[in-house]
């Protein structure tokens, strides 16, 4: 069986995917070397929302920028030979009966879409991370697959340790390894796991209507290398299917639609060129050979563009209400100082969530608006920051959270705590509760305690330890709030940042 260089390229691409997936990973150091985020940077679609968001280009996204030029030049062989989830479709693929075509699919949806997002990242709310192939592959391993995996092999193995008795000791290193090499540092289930899931099983499923269909119907990274293809160098020859054969219609996994070869949907697999029979296909530079290359019908039309311009214009503004409820415990990991800017930078890849010390960071869902789907948010009273780590910033592929040294990350704001006193024991009970004081990290303690003489309930005179918040000192970093004894409602709690601009003295009231 011969296995052409672009298949051994995307299982060569896909195992350093899934090296870098587990890579990007607390394993007992402060630093990450290799993150998952070098698929981020040499993905064009985030390089090109990064530059129509942001008016900006930043050096993370070189990678990027060299894989657009290598695409105008080569043409869509991202597809054919690096994207992982393009890879994951052709093995799985084989293993699906096929029926009859979505024909609705079979449109110029995917344009519509592309533009879509485009032009909404114009108008600076940036939304290709919802869609875009990685994202989605690496959301769905993050979020469910990887916590899946942690947790069977731990109950597997407590059951294993059970079965063999005293002979348990004979296995410890094998475990030691699936801890130190392989397995999730911390067991975290996080909500939206099954959106992230239900959109990944939604691309394989599509795979029972045409193979890759994802790929040359809906993928906005996809249409946007079709784009770029349309200049490249190369073509291949012939352009038709030829009359006494017609085999490559049924090899090809994007293209022959039709009679003609479309160029943008090339992949490049070089799978006709594999398969033929009889030796015709070939790859030749744009004037080589003596055939003519047909001109492909064009893509570009003003409805499509208009549409694209008033969809993005929706997109960026009618999905951006949020409540002040929702905005007042908006907390973005550390170093984040403009909300605005982060809208335009996330990719909601969801690198910071999995290296998360502290279980801190969660996916949003409403909490940021509906645009801010699948973006980090800080919930304290499920985990906290930890003072000492800055692994989040280390593992951004975008820069939207800054790699921060951990000096300026210790002094960087992500809220303000602030203490209900209708649920605080010493206020509200009158007993005395030191542990958000105990728990504060910050130097000279962001918490302290006034001590005041009081009568209790009983009648009994009481000496209480009354705790408030130093505004200049805190981080909100939110162990104060996740340490919290209190069950449900923490007594003390943080808030974004712009919730005032108290600094100095105690927290109000």
């Amino acid at each position: 069986m011969k296995v052409t260089w672009s298949r051994l390229s995307q299982i060569l691409f896909l195992i350093a995917f899934f090296f870098l997936f587990v890579t990007t990973e607390y394993r007992g150091k402060d630093e990450i070397s290799v993150a998952l985020n070098s698929f981020f940077r040499a993905d064009p679609l985030v390089t090109v929302s990064y530059i129509f968001s942001r008016k900006a280009f930043t050096i993370l996204l070189l990678p990027g920028l060299l894989m657009t030029l290598f695409s105008m030049v080569l043409g869509r062989f991202f597809c054919g030979w690096i994207c992982p989830l393009g890879t994951i479709l052709d093995f799985t693929s084989k293993h699906i009966r096929k029926v009859a075509p979505i024909s609705v699919l079979k449109t110029r949806f995917k344009y519509y879409l592309l533009f879509t997002l485009l032009f909404a990242a114009l108008f600076k709310v940036n939304l290709v991370g919802i869609l875009d192939p990685i994202a989605i592959l690496v959301r769905a391993m993050t979020f469910f697959f990887y916590p899946l995996f942690g947790y069977s092999i731990r109950s597997s193995w407590a059951g294993l340790y059970g079965l063999v008795g005293e002979y348990r000791d004979y296995l410890d290193f094998l475990y030691d390894f699936f801890r130190d090499f392989l397995l999730p540092f911390r067991e975290t289930f996080y909500p939206l796991a099954f959106l992230s899931l239900l959109l990944f099983v939604f691309i394989i499923v599509l795979e029972r209507y045409e193979e890759r269909n994802w790929c040359r119907n809906l993928c906005p990274l996809g249409t946007l290398l079709g784009f770029l293809a349309r200049l490249s160098l190369f073509r291949r020859l012939p352009a038709r299917l030829c009359p006494d054969c017609k085999a490559c219609k049924d090899v090809c996994p994007t293209g022959f639609d039709s009679e003609i070869l479309q160029k943008s949907d090339c992949i490049l697999c070089m799978e006709c060129k594999l398969k033929c029979a009889r030796s015709r296909v070939r790859f030749l530079l744009r004037g080589a050979g003596r055939e003519k290359a047909s001109s492909p019908p064009p893509v570009m039309e003003r409805r499509v563009l208009l549409t694209g311009l008033l969809s993005g214009i929706f997109l960026s503004r009618g999905f951006s209400f949020r409540t002040p409820s929702g905005q007042e415990r908006l907390l973005r990991p550390p170093g984040v100082n403009d909300e605005a800017e982060f809208l335009q930078k996330c990719v909601r890849c969801g690198e910071c969530m999995k290296v998360c010390l502290r279980s801190a960071l969660y996916p949003a869902f409403s909490q940021g608006g509906l645009h801010g789907l699948f973006m980090p948010l800080l919930i304290p009273r499920l985990g906290y920051c930890e003072y000492e780590c800055n692994l989040c910033g280390q593992v951004c592929p975008t820069g939207a959270i800054p790699n921060l040294p951990l000096d300026r990350k210790k002094k960087s704001i992500i809220g303000l705590a602030a203490i209900d006193k209708n649920h605080c024991l010493p206020y509200a009970k009158k007993i005395n509760c030191i542990v958000c004081e105990e728990h504060c990290p910050i130097p000279g303690k962001a918490i302290r305690f006034e001590t005041v003489k009081e009568v209790d309930f009983y009648g009994k005179p009481v000496t209480l330890k009354r705790p408030y918040v130093l505004d200049d000192l805190c981080n909100g970093c939110g162990i104060c709030e996740n340490k919290c004894p209190l069950e449900g409602k923490s007594a003390i709690e943080v808030f974004s940042k712009k919730r005032g601009n108290h600094r100095g003295g105690k927290s109000p009231e």
